[in-house]
């Protein structure tokens, strides 16, 4: 019954922010990128529940159930991304633009924008697809006369209404509340769940020697096919550069990044903790919800309900987020650019919404041809950092780049 109450809870919080920031929305600026009015506090924590999402707690989970530690190849390409977004938060904030796509019009032309956008609406709804299938996992588990599909649809409906209700902005303050509520809890789940798994020699005679391991049971190659994806994806992530678009200033966007290391390189290697010392206690057919089940059935009600509700928040905010994202892109680089360049504020943002329910039922669609979330988010990942990132670095690093040879590189990707 706690489980329930507290999905319940979650879901009426978010409707409270989106109904809050819905009645605020004045103009396409404000739905987009939030008014440019974001604080660095606030755009930690959208920065952080947009990246870790389904991607971390199901395809990381499953990486760890069976790779034990050596799973942490695959959060290491989001850290040395990071270091890279360092060096470019301010001047991307600088650009001032809407999407990733103004930045390869603006540096190349408008085929680079149109291909960028193609790009990033395949891989995005790739991934808003498996925010679905991971929300759908947590509502089988909560309401267990609810079979996963069923639960996946509901999930779907809730995302895609409540993004099409307030863009950027209600994307933005869920994401405060849910970024700050997953950190404190999994700091305190990790070591309740060691301690009832016999502390660490407890784990260590449960689990392979591998799981221990640098590689563990994976090759160098197979390593870095987990790292080298992840890191294209981050270093050229258009959600992670509407936020500092969404800044109140460069020197926010540079804050935050600040804050958005502290707190990724903290959360993820938790969960790959959480996920390994969840394997050594239970065995499971569904490794992906090794992490969710820890939850579930490793830790006391309270906490593990909480730690849940959060779980289930945070596939909402990473859904919301990537589904936003190349609706922005059809509105913005597509119909305002191409097909009404004079619409009214009114007009693009009912165009918006309409677009939202549309990319939110394509993403529906793809759910059911990925069985594992993990190969889902490495097929996405490696079609968003082959086909995108490298023309977009060359925008911040690379002045000497043809037009040519960044669209042969998005088209080749």
């Amino acid at each position: 019954m706690i489980y329930a109450v507290v999905i319940i809870a979650v879901v009426v919080a978010l409707a409270g922010v989106t109904l809050w920031k819905t009645l605020a929305l004045k103009n396409r600026t404000d739905f987009l990128v939030a008014g440019r009015k974001l604080p660095w506090t606030v755009l930690v924590f959208t920065l952080l529940s947009s990246w870790i999402g389904a991607g971390s707690l199901f395809a990381g989970g499953e990486n760890a159930y069976r790779n034990g530690f050596a799973a942490l190849w695959q959060p290491a390409g989001g850290w040395l991304g990071l270091v890279v977004i360092a060096f470019i938060a301010g001047r991307a904030r600088r650009f001032a633009q809407f999407t990733v796509p103004d930045l390869l019009e603006k540096r190349y032309n408008a085929t680079a924008r149109v291909l960028g956008t193609i790009a990033i609406v395949i891989s995005y709804t790739v991934i808003t697809s498996y925010q679905f299938k991971g929300g759908g996992d947590i509502m089988h588990m909560i309401f267990p006369d609810m079979d996963r599909t069923t639960g996946m649809y509901i999930v779907a409906l809730f995302v895609i209404v409540f993004t099409a209700a307030a863009g950027m902005a209600s994307v933005a303050y869920m994401d405060l509340v849910i970024g700050a509520l997953v950190t404190v809890i999994v700091v305190i789940a990790v070591p309740l769940v060691l301690s009832s798994a016999g502390g660490w020699s407890g784990v260590r005679a449960s689990l392979p020697e591998t799981h221990f391991q640098v590689l563990g049971n994976l090759s160098l190659s197979q390593a870095l096919g987990f790292t080298i994806p992840t890191m294209l994806l981050l270093v050229g992530n258009q959600g992670m550069y509407q936020k500092f678009f969404s800044a109140r200033s460069e020197r926010d966007a540079k804050l935050a990044v600040g804050g958005w290391i502290v707190g990724t390189l903290l959360l993820e290697a938790l969960l790959i903790a959480l996920a390994v010392i969840g394997s050594a206690k239970f065995k499971t057919e569904a490794p992906r919800e090794i992490i969710p089940i820890t939850a579930r059935l490793g830790l006391p009600t309270i906490i593990g309900a909480i730690l849940l509700g959060g779980i289930f928040a945070k596939i909402i905010s990473t859904a919301n987020n990537y589904l936003f994202s190349p609706a922005t892109n059809l509105i913005h680089d597509v119909y305002e650019r191409f097909i009404d360049r004079n619409a009214s504020d009114r007009r693009s943002l009912i165009v918006s919404r309409i677009i939202v329910v549309a990319l939110g039922m394509f993403a529906l669609l793809q759910a059911s041809h990925f069985e594992s979330i993990l190969r889902a988010a490495l097929y996405a990942y490696t079609v968003y950092g082959a086909a995108v990132t490298p023309a977009v670095l060359a925008v911040f690093f690379w002045r000497r780049t043809t037009t040519a040879g960044a669209i042969s590189s998005i088209l080749l990707g």
